[in-house]
């Protein structure tokens, strides 16, 4: 009997620490839920106060210069009042163009080898140092650009070297690793019976490659591409470096111009807050936003699209 009553004890002590610890997790889970709402929140919150306040102050431009004109004007003379980013926004899509041309066939011939043909030491070694470009800062892309690029090209060309061309060899270098690794974990990540099926149907192993494997990882590559432009869009300081600055209009790959972002740089420490001049940099900060923010939907429908396949 006291045997019986010693089990039901030890029962009801067992009952009460399972009960205790179900409470306690219970209690931690509410916590760490509200400590992520409330993270996701503030979050929220940052993103859309900066997109508001530089969309307010932007918007101000207008009260100053109509939307044509400062969409389509080429003439940027603050002092005179002339407010036009056409140039600016010309070279920012052309330089952004021609630095993911650069680098697309090599990032995506990289990943090929890497994935499909390198063995396992070469694989080892090269991803590490492929990921390594990531952490050298843009500065030092520029500077050996300054320093190597732009005399090089202007010895070759008889140019002062500057300009659009040496900028986008920097910003191709710069993506490079971004469309590289992308592009390599969605080859890597095909099911293997894809592979199989076209070397059992006679397929050489480059045709399998080239026709079947990268046209099944396209979403992927896609993905890698669109990271790339964005990161080639929204740099600064490389670009500042070698495009050479001139508010104006390129007439070649090798003539001194501006960009979108370099334009707000070199601009905004001569500028008065709420000015017009002001303002407009704001403005041409909210078109980069946007473009942004397009390509960020551009990757979701592209991977809704590779799911529902």
């Amino acid at each position: 009997m006291n045997s019986f009553v010693d089990k039901l004890t030890e029962r009801e002590k067992v009952n009460k620490k399972v009960s205790l610890w179900t409470k306690r997790q219970n209690r931690t889970d509410q916590i760490m839920k509200w400590i992520f709402v409330t993270s996701a929140i503030v979050v929220s919150a940052i993103i859309f106060s900066i997109i508001s306040f530089v969309g307010i102050q932007g918007v101000k431009t207008f009260n100053d210069v109509s939307p044509w004109t400062f969409f389509f004007s080429t003439e940027w003379t603050p002092t005179k009042g002339e407010f036009g980013i056409f140039a600016f926004l010309y070279s920012t899509l052309l330089l952004t163009l021609l630095s993911i041309v650069l680098s697309v066939p090599i990032a995506l011939s990289g990943a090929v080898f890497m994935a499909k043909i390198a063995p396992n030491w070469v694989r080892e070694i090269m991803r590490p140092a492929t990921d390594l470009f990531v952490g050298i800062p843009s500065v030092v892309y520029g500077l050996i650009g300054m320093t190597v690029i732009v005399p090089a090209l202007a010895e070759m060309t008889g140019t002062i070297g500057y300009g659009i061309l040496p900028a986008a060899i920097i910003l191709a270098i710069m993506i490079l690793p971004t469309i590289l690794s992308i592009s390599e974990d969605a080859i890597r990540a095909l099911p293997g019976r894809l592979e199989e099926a076209s070397l059992a149907l006679g397929a050489t192993r480059w045709q399998t490659i080239w026709r079947v494997l990268v046209p099944a990882a396209r979403p992927g590559i896609i993905t890698g591409i669109i990271l790339g432009m964005g990161r080639a869009i929204g740099e600064t300081m490389a670009v500042f470096m070698v495009i050479g600055n001139s508010p104006q209009m390129p007439g070649s790959l090798l003539e001194s111009t501006t960009v979108l972002t370099t334009a707000i740089v070199k601009d905004m420490g001569n500028t008065n807050y709420g000015t017009a001049w002001n303002n407009s940099l704001y403005m041409m900060a909210l078109v980069l936003l946007l473009i942004s923010l397009t390509m960020i939907l551009a990757i979701r429908i592209v991977s809704k699209r590779s799911e529902v396949k």
